[in-house]
């Protein structure tokens, strides 16, 4: 059964963000990316092992790529997919702030 997806603050933000960038060349596309990013994450909750761990980030976290250009972070807490960053073309974990 698929863990509950929920989304930290810092990813809300991290969607925007994307959203807004790519919006200023073509809305629709932007709306249609971060449905495919939002249904990755929904999928992700499937088989959250699949992630890569990353210790160098804090323990229990897990990342995955999407597309090439997304960085999926995320642990589980309980019963949840906690996904705590979404990263966009090349940013790094450790360079976004808090």
């Amino acid at each position: 059964m698929p863990l509950d997806v929920r989304f930290d603050p810092h990813a809300e933000r991290d969607l925007d963000a994307i959203g807004e960038f790519i919006a200023k060349d073509s809305p629709a596309n932007a709306v249609r990316f971060l449905d495919r990013v939002e249904g990755f994450c929904q999928k992700l909750a499937e088989f959250p092992e699949k992630g890569r761990a990353r210790p160098d980030i804090a323990p229990g976290i897990r990342s995955y790529s999407f597309e090439l250009r997304v960085q999926v972070a995320y642990r589980v807490e309980d019963d949840h997919l906690v996904i705590l960053r979404i990263l966009y073309a090349g940013q790094r974990y450790e360079d976004t702030p808090d």
